[in-house]
């Protein structure tokens, strides 16, 4: 009768009766060679790690996560998001001690949403692993509109001059995100973390488009 009058259902493929079904977090799981090295349009300096492209289950449990409320779907994101980051600790593409840090989300965008997934997944991502914490030290001044739908050149000049640091961050430092797109905004939010005297050593994110 509930599933009657609030259709339970999974996130990234639709089935009936499950938040989120095996078929779904095998294809979310994170594989023995992944991370992939990804180039997105606008180079931020630095390896840019994706666990798998911006299509199927993968984008179907994002878009839910974010425009449909669906906040139970960043477990499962936030779990790949750390098995991501165990690989690059592993293989030595960072190391301990590391600052995670989210990329910065429109505050309108956050509010709609009940919260910044973003952050979310990396604190979540984080949790328990020695020497590795999360601090959401990036902020966006006003006036950035949605980059959806925009242009490369236009999520540059969207973007351009519009991150802020808002929190000192010290060592070695990873940016995570959900998606990288054109990278513009992985560029811009690299290049103010370095003027703030990070040590950034590469961006991880959920999927690439």
């Amino acid at each position: 009768m509930l599933d009657l009058i609030l259709p339970l259902e999974c996130g990234g493929c639709g089935a009936p009766s499950t938040r989120w079904c095996p078929a779904c977090a095998s294809a979310l799981a994170v594989r023995a060679d992944e991370p992939h090295l990804v180039t997105p349009r606008t180079d931020p300096g630095v390896p840019v790690f994706a666990l798998g492209r911006y299509a199927g289950t993968r984008r179907r449990a994002i878009v839910a996560a974010k425009e449909q409320g669906r906040t139970d779907l960043l477990v499962p994101l936030a779990a790949a998001l750390r098995a991501g980051l165990g690989r690059l600790l592993a293989w030595g593409v960072v190391d301990a001690p590391l600052t995670v840090v989210p990329a910065p989300t429109r505050r309108l965008a956050a509010r709609r949403r009940g919260g910044d997934p973003v952050t979310a997944m990396a604190v979540a991502a984080c949790a328990g692993r020695p020497g590795v914490r999360t601090v959401p030290a990036l902020r966006l001044r006003p006036w950035v509109r949605d980059s959806v739908g925009l242009s490369g050149p236009a999520r540059q000049r969207n973007i351009a001059g519009r991150v802020r640091v808002v929190a000192g961050v010290t060592g070695e430092v990873l940016l995570v995100d959900d998606i990288v797109t054109t990278g513009a905004t992985a560029a811009e939010s690299v290049r103010v973390l370095r003027s703030a005297g990070a040590d950034v050593a590469g961006v991880l994110v959920v999927a690439h488009a």
